[in-house]
């Protein structure tokens, strides 16, 4: 029942530092913009295009490249992320958004305080905070690979359209059988983003019995590791590219222009 996810997701939310209702809006954010060129920013990870980097102030260039490392961005963001980042409401969130967070906040700061009175605060920090990083960067490597792969889809409107966005960008993140366990079979993201109402335990039985589904091209877990170069979308090339791409094509254009001048003269 809808009242019983919600008491499932409050206690879940004590475990993972995360309020349930803020993530609950934004994560519905986030399947309602997906691969939405002018509606990012809701649930997902900061992505400019090409053109948009190039023409962005020297200081947002830089902030954008450290953000984009992949040691900031699934090292020290995680972490950051679900200590710090979880502990505010949102901005302009509703009532049941704010109340989420402060109840949140309550329910870790009874734990801090249980556990000082028991164990001893150093102890427990010395178990959770490296639990905690580690299930933070897993969480956010996952999100990360599930839209932010080479030729994953990106448009902009009128041209996007929900479905596609769906199974084209979203991964088939196809992982070993006991991490596709572990995982709860989030890898099969593109059928959780056409119905995210599918439970599930339920994914694999619908990719199965639907061609689109199964068409999808699989992300290996070797191949998702090159997502790591990608850093900004394309739209000429219709792709995401890393800096040694960007670099090359702007040298290219420099030369044919130089060709161009040339020629001229």
């Amino acid at each position: 029942s809808r009242r019983a996810n919600r008491v499932v997701g409050y206690a879940a939310g004590l475990l993972t530092l995360t309020p349930f209702d803020k993530w609950q809006r934004s994560h519905a954010e986030h399947h309602a913009t997906a691969g939405d060129l002018d509606r990012r920013g809701a649930g997902d990870v900061w992505t400019l295009t090409v053109s948009e980097y190039l023409a962005a102030p020297r200081r947002t260039r830089l902030f954008y490249r450290v953000f984009r490392n992949p040691f900031v961005m699934l090292g020290l963001g995680p972490g950051l992320l679900f200590v710090l980042g979880n502990r505010w409401p949102p901005s302009g969130g509703t009532s049941r958004e704010r109340f989420s967070v402060h109840f949140t906040n309550v329910g870790i700061a009874a734990a801090l305080v249980v556990a000082h009175l028991t164990i001893g605060l150093p102890t427990f920090l010395l178990i959770e905070m490296p639990t905690l990083v580690l299930a933070a960067t897993a969480g956010v490597w996952l999100f990360y690979v599930q839209h932010q792969f080479e030729d994953a889809y990106w448009a902009r409107r009128p041209a996007w359209q929900p479905v596609q966005a769906a199974l084209e960008g979203s991964s088939y993140y196809k992982l070993p059988l006991v991490l596709q366990w572990i995982t709860g079979n989030i890898g099969l993201h593109h059928v959780h983003h056409v119905q995210p109402r599918i439970p599930f335990y339920n994914l694999p039985r619908c990719q199965a019995a639907v061609p689109a589904f199964r068409d999808v091209p699989p992300l290996t877990l070797r191949r998702s590791l090159q997502s790591l170069r990608l850093r900004l979308v394309d739209e000429s090339r219709q792709r995401m590219v890393g800096w040694a791409e960007l670099k090359a094509e702007l040298r290219a254009n420099r030369a044919d222009r130089a060709g161009g001048r040339r020629a001229g003269a």
